[in-house]
């Protein structure tokens, strides 16, 4: 598998990367049905040259990073269609190999590109409950009921040869305890990203400083942030990470809407019709998130390969 370096050596020598985009929004473009408790990871099981493809056109995007379709794959969710663990994990692993294929096309078709890495997606035991737990953060597990929902996957990923670990949508402060855990268990990178109640707090409810001290603390922890929350929430929440941790941070919002997960809709950005004034997209955002601390700039709900061309355009890699 053609490593080019590591996420830590890339921001330690002073990169500013840029993600990928939207997994399901690209998926649900080219037909694919995701209203299922596996989401993105149903495309697995039917259709997974469809993930491969989506990854590539992130590539020609211009992204750094291909983050990998097993945000909601977990043995516990595909044990519902009747499979196995292992058969499970087979697919955590096919997750790997799909965004490596993409790279491999896209270094065959641009020798000179790069450092492109593969992010292994991490996604909270409130996503496996596919009912928006992940924007509330109201599940209570201990801390190995966590480890134990989490290791296999990671186990997986790791083995299938992601070059780091991307623990996200995070809205719990104990199930990120027992996340960073299982890196040092495992011996990886990570980024880890949090969901939002407000600009100060993670949808739990834990100030925002308290995630920064939690996870500054951990050498493995290679940035620290937030993801799929509104536009006009990042700029207050690296703000607040960043007043209290000295980790480099990382920001994939979505595409500026509100998301209702009872009626799994999407709303203008606001409170009772209210609009809230915020970035026009992600380039428009990234100059104002980067002076704030964000090395590791993408997208994430809603956003395309149009959005990551646009941000790849402003941002450099050392």
């Amino acid at each position: 598998m053609p490593r080019n370096t590591t996420l830590s050596r890339l921001l330690d020598a002073g990169a500013h990367l840029t993600a990928d985009g939207a997994l399901a929004t690209e998926l649900e473009a080219r037909g694919c049905s995701l209203d299922d408790p596996l989401w993105s990871a149903k495309v697995l099981l039917e259709q997974p040259q469809l993930i491969r493809d989506v990854h590539r056109d992130y590539f020609d995007a211009g992204a750094n990073v291909a983050t990998t379709a097993s945000y909601q794959a977990t043995p516990l969710g595909f044990a519902q269609r009747g499979l196995s663990e292992e058969a499970a994990l087979d697919l955590v692993r096919l997750s790997v190999r799909l965004a490596d294929d993409a790279r491999r096309g896209h270094l065959d078709r641009h020798p000179q590109a790069g450092p492109l890495l593969i992010a292994g997606s991490v996604g909270p035991y409130g996503a496996y409950l596919a009912d928006g737990s992940e924007y509330r953060g109201d599940y209570v597990l201990d801390a190995e009921a966590f480890k134990d929902f989490h290791r296999p996957r990671i186990g997986a990923l790791v083995e299938a040869g992601a070059d780091f670990l991307a623990c996200e949508t995070l809205p719990s402060f104990a199930e990120a305890e027992a996340l960073l855990a299982l890196t040092a268990e495992f011996d990886v990178e990570s980024w880890f990203s949090f969901s939002l109640r407000d600009g100060a707090h993670i949808s739990d409810g834990t100030p925002l400083a308290s995630v920064a001290e939690l996870c500054g603390a951990e050498p493995r922890v290679m940035a620290v942030g937030v993801n799929c929350v509104p536009l006009h929430l990042v700029s207050p929440a690296l703000a607040a990470l960043g007043g209290a941790g000295s980790k480099p941070l990382v920001t994939y919002p979505n595409s500026g809407e509100n998301y209702d997960a009872a009626t799994k809709t999407w709303t203008p950005a606001g409170n009772a019709g209210t609009p809230v004034t915020q970035p026009a997209g992600l380039a428009a955002g990234a100059d104002i998130w980067r002076e704030l601390g964000a090395r590791i700039v993408g997208g994430c709900c809603r956003t395309t390969p149009r959005d990551i061309a646009a941000l790849a355009a402003s941002t450099r890699v050392s």
